[in-house]
């Protein structure tokens, strides 16, 4: 069986699970960014596009991965970025405040921007 009748035998399950009403498993991941704009709307926590904008504008790169990551009742965004030579750079953000909170990699100073 090739990947596309798998994928053809998935989307027909999902189509007829829609289409019957039958409920839908939700990965926990789902429910993270669920809770997280449920925070976010709250006022709880910093929007992640508002992070990303301050991000964007302070450092030259582009965004690879962005972690949410709860810890001991904190929130932390986990952000890891490529630079303009190729570094790898990882910032890491409180989620409740948009505070910058620690900065790993090498060359960073090469990413800022002006």
């Amino acid at each position: 069986m090739t990947i596309a009748h798998v994928w053809m035998i998935g989307c027909r399950t999902l189509l007829l699970a829609a289409l019957l009403g039958w409920p839908l498993a939700v990965p926990a991941a789902d429910d993270d960014w669920r809770d997280l704009r449920d925070e976010v709307r709250q006022g709880r926590l910093v929007s992640l596009p508002s992070v990303l904008d301050w991000l964007q504008a302070r450092y030259d790169g582009q965004v690879l991965k962005v972690d949410l990551e709860r810890d001991d009742d904190a929130t932390r965004y986990d952000i890891e970025m490529i630079g303009p030579q190729g570094q790898l750079v990882a910032f890491e953000f409180d989620a409740a405040s948009g505070e910058l909170l620690n900065i790993e990699g090498v060359n960073v100073e090469a990413m800022k921007r002006p």
